[in-house]
């Protein structure tokens, strides 16, 4: 009995970290047989949605001045920016065009969940829609139109795409094809299979009714809200919708201390936060519900390295115990890398990230340092901090 069970438990946890390999393949094989949804407006109004844009800023606002440059130039009329600096010397903070607004907590708010509801209560009139961008983004002139085709289609949560503002070094080219992959099959195809895309902090746009709804009651610290609030609209039977057309430019990392406190904090929310999928999964099944199900399952997946190295090490040992178990993991390596490739191939990628996959290893060898400093990564810092213009590139 003894045997059955330990062989049982073995069998469940290869399964549980396997299917992480070869799902994105089979996500993909659904969306190229399945007809592709067209988005229809549902509205009938000529108005501009009225849109507050949420800048928060923590300890630096060296890198504000373009942002906001940026935003000012959207081809957009309707809109208010709202700066939040969050522990923050903001008295070289000066901008001309009424249409931005700094605003400076008397008291560390140290959140970002916080320092968006600190400008949601300092809104200067009834805003229909919000939008998220980081102290270090530039967006695209059209990024509210972009965004406004899926609201007006229905959709109350829409995650646009982040490129990479910067491919200085090796490490921000490899964290760019990170973000490739993962928009790629957590944004449009889980999207366009049904479900809903997974939100990545900013660069995402909701209803200021659904927002406040999600987390007007929590107090969420740390890094995660993101991960907090996804769940909170996936529970609610809404759909997160993805369109490649709303582009945010976002910074990369650049070095190995930035990289690694970054991922501490990313791990850290992963084993904090990873329980969501199993709660997910569940409401799927009793609801029947096909986002729901899904989703979930993508919410427990582990950080890419996590279960690549998992999976390294199972192969190994079934090399051992079961060379045809052993062959099964190395399918399903070969239908990740496929599936990898496939990502960056089919969507619009630099030479310099094809260039710089070589350091795939010393990069993962950097994370599994962060997996070290995971347990008390939210004490480090709230903030990342960039450094891409001092042109460093430590791996090479």
């Amino acid at each position: 009995m003894l045997t059955q069970f330990l062989h049982t438990i073995w069998t469940l946890f290869q399964l549980l970290i396997g299917y992480n390999l070869v799902l994105p393949v089979c996500i993909f094989v659904l969306y190229l047989i399945k007809p592709k949804q067209k988005i229809k407006s549902i509205s009938s109004s000529t108005k501009e949605a009225d849109y507050a844009i949420i800048v928060t800023a923590y300890e630096q606002t060296h890198s504000l001045p373009p942002v906001i440059d940026s935003l000012l130039k959207l081809q957009y009329s309707n809109f208010i920016i709202y700066i939040v600096a969050d522990k923050c010397d903001v008295s070289k903070l000066h901008f001309s065009d009424e249409r931005v607004v700094v605003l400076r907590p008397p008291e560390t708010l140290g959140s970002n969940t916080r320092s968006h509801f600190y400008a949601i209560n300092h809104f200067k009139r009834n805003h229909e829609r919000l939008t998220i961008i980081d102290s270090d983004n530039l967006v695209e002139p059209d990024y509210l139109l972009q965004l406004n085709k899926y609201f007006d289609a229905g959709f109350v949560a829409v995650q646009g795409e982040r490129k990479a503002k910067n491919l200085d070094t090796t490490y921000s080219c490899i964290d760019a094809a990170r973000d490739i992959y993962y928009h790629f099959f957590d944004g449009k195809i889980l999207f366009e299979v049904g479900s809903s895309a997974t939100l990545a902090g900013s660069g995402m746009a909701f209803t200021v009714e659904l927002y406040k709804e999600c987390l007007g009651n929590l107090d969420v610290t740390g890094a995660g809200f993101d991960k907090v609030l996804q769940k909170e609209i996936i529970t609610r039977n809404y759909r997160i919708a993805f369109t490649n057309e709303a582009i945010v430019y976002d910074e990369k990392t650049s070095k190995s201390e930035q990289l690694v406190k970054q991922r501490a904090r990313w791990i850290n929310t992963w084993f904090k936060y990873f329980i969501f999928g199993f709660q997910i999964i569940g409401l799927g099944i009793r609801r029947f519900n096909w986002n729901q199900f899904l989703f979930g399952f993508i919410l427990l997946r582990p950080p890419l390295f996590i279960f690549l190295i998992l999976s390294v090490f199972l192969m190994m040992i079934n090399v051992i115990i079961n060379p045809f178990v052993a062959i099964l993991w190395a399918i399903g390596f070969l239908l990740f890398v496929i599936g990898f490739f496939t990502s960056l191939l089919l969507s619009p990628t630099d030479k310099r990230i094809y260039q710089a996959l070589t350091g795939i290893p010393k990069f993962i060898f950097y994370q599994v340092l962060s997996l070290l400093k995971a347990r008390n990564a939210n004490k480090h810092s709230v903030a990342t901090q960039h450094f891409h213009d001092k042109k460093i590139d430590e791996i090479e």
